[in-house]
């Protein structure tokens, strides 16, 4: 089990380079990745949120994004359209002022091009898996439509002191927001699901600096 990634510095001491905080199915999430998608910011933080409960926050996603890869790599899913990962690839790369910033973003976390695309390629695969394969379950009927209109949106209406559109006018928007609702519930149950039937282990609130056990360690001699 992997639990610390670390090197001997050349005055013979260990240190830490990196550190796992959770492994799912003997597959570890290191610390450096949690870090990589909030550097990246593929994950921003809530009003007055700390860094610590964001590493959390990105931890547990990664968790359940492990599960739903695993369960799909099970499958072999083919790889999607370059143009898509392309697009997602330049989403992120959106969300900094400048070209330049990117690369000094990706250089100070050592990370290349073609991993971070590899990354973003991987959370398409789970997103389009889930529309193919969860997608179908999703079902939103007139009754629904009208429910949601009357007990939602005309009381939203009325609490802005502004006229509810007529229904007609509304009805696919509401569809949308029903099917997005209901096919993140199904989300949620299968990720359960895949998590009931995983070995799931959680690091993250070990006492920082403690050296578990068990430590896979890259050694090197002294070079002089």
């Amino acid at each position: 089990m992997l639990l610390a990634v670390a090197l001997v510095a050349q005055d013979g001491a260990l240190e830490r380079i990196d550190r796992v905080l959770a492994v799912v199915d003997e597959d570890p999430i290191l610390e450096s990745e949690v870090a990589q998608v909030a550097a990246l910011r593929m994950v921003t933080a809530g009003p007055e949120e700390s860094e610590q409960a964001l590493h959390r926050r990105i931890l547990d996603q990664l968790v359940e994004q492990r599960l739903r890869f695993h369960e799909i790599d099970s499958f072999g899913f083919v790889e999607l359209p370059t143009a898509a990962v392309e697009e997602g690839l330049a989403e992120i790369r959106g969300r900094f002022g400048s070209e330049s910033q990117f690369s000094q973003r990706l250089a100070e976390l050592g990370l290349e091009t073609d991993s971070l695309r590899q990354l973003v390629a991987r959370q398409l695969m789970v997103l389009t898996y889930v529309d193919e394969r969860l997608g179908p379950r999703v079902f939103v009927d007139l009754e629904d439509i009208r429910a949601y209109y009357d007990t939602t949106l005309l009381p939203e209406m009325k609490a802005r002191n502004a006229a509810a559109p007529p229904l007609p006018e509304v009805r696919e928007q509401i569809r949308d927001i029903l099917k997005e609702q209901r096919l993140n519930e199904e989300i949620e149950r299968w990720t359960e699901e895949l998590r009931g039937e995983a070995d799931v282990e959680d690091y993250f609130d070990d006492a920082e600096g403690a050296v578990p056990s068990r430590v896979v360690a890259s050694t090197t001699s002294d070079p002089r």
